[in-house]
């Protein structure tokens, strides 16, 4: 990408020194205290919490009058309303704990709550993705765009499971019931940064999840838009970043699958 923003320029820097950060600890695993949050099964370490600390200092460095949203600090307002970073400094926490490398850096900047430029990066990859409004999404500098995959019956989809302490167990149920006799294959990476930045360059056809965060997609949705992709909740509706439900996939069968999204929610 050709002359990013120094947003854009500062979300790079934040996510790659992040990401090092997160490497080095992922060589040390055996020496991480691992605790619980909101119940058994949403782990958390000190690697969160450093990398978020270190992509917070160098945001705020470029841009010291945004907000800014942490997974793990929560809300901090700026003097600039408009203006707010997201950050989910390790998101497929699970993953990274248990020596998986599908785990990632998410940096965003919404303005007026829409997300105009995001970041992903999966450092045991190298691989980094980067969007921004109008200028198209790209990994490791190479333009990228979304699958040409038309129906259902061609498509791999991937999806986010609901694990313990997650809602929403019967209605996953039936949506694997209703879409897995009819696609060519179902996955779960186990790290929603992973799934959407896989739906903008074309590796898998669509992506949904129920219960996430705002920081668990924002930079996915400027990625797969700017890919060429569509986005909506998993009713087909309007995607609202905090609403807690996110469906994207690369345009071509988002009726045929927010279709039977709904079936599955609806019980039938």
């Amino acid at each position: 990408m050709n002359s990013p923003s120094p947003e854009l320029s500062a979300m790079i820097d934040a996510a790659q020194a992040a990401g090092h950060g997160l490497l080095r600890r992922f060589s040390q695993l055996s020496e991480l205290t691992i605790r619980t949050k909101s119940g058994p099964a949403d782990l958390v370490s000190v690697a969160d919490e450093e990398a978020e600390q270190t992509a917070r200092t160098i945001l705020a460095r470029a841009r010291p009058d945004y907000g800014f949203l942490g997974e793990e600090g929560g809300i901090v307002g700026g003097s600039d309303p408009s203006y707010s970073w997201i950050v989910d400094p390790l998101d497929g926490t699970t993953n990274f704990l248990f020596s998986c490398p599908l785990w990632g850096v998410n940096v965003a900047l919404a303005r007026d709550g829409e997300v105009v430029a995001g970041v992903t990066y999966i450092p045991v990859m190298e691989e980094m993705f980067v969007a921004e409004k109008g200028r198209g999404a790209w990994l490791n500098g190479r333009r990228i765009h979304v699958s040409r995959r038309a129906t259902l019956g061609e498509s791999v989809l991937s999806c986010g499971m609901p694990f313990a302490g997650k809602p929403d167990h019967p209605v996953f149920a039936r949506e694997v019931a209703l879409l897995s006799a009819d696609i060519s294959g179902l996955r779960r990476t186990g790290a929603c940064a992973v799934d959407m930045a896989y739906v903008a360059c074309g590796r898998w056809d669509a992506y949904w999840e129920r219960a996430l965060n705002a920081w668990d997609m924002a930079p996915g949705v400027i990625l797969v838009q700017e890919a060429g992709g569509t986005i909506s909740n998993v009713r087909g509706d309007a995607l609202d970043l905090h609403g807690q439900n996110v469906c994207v996939s690369n345009g071509r069968i988002h009726a045929a699958l927010v279709d039977r999204l709904n079936q599955a929610l609806n019980g039938e």
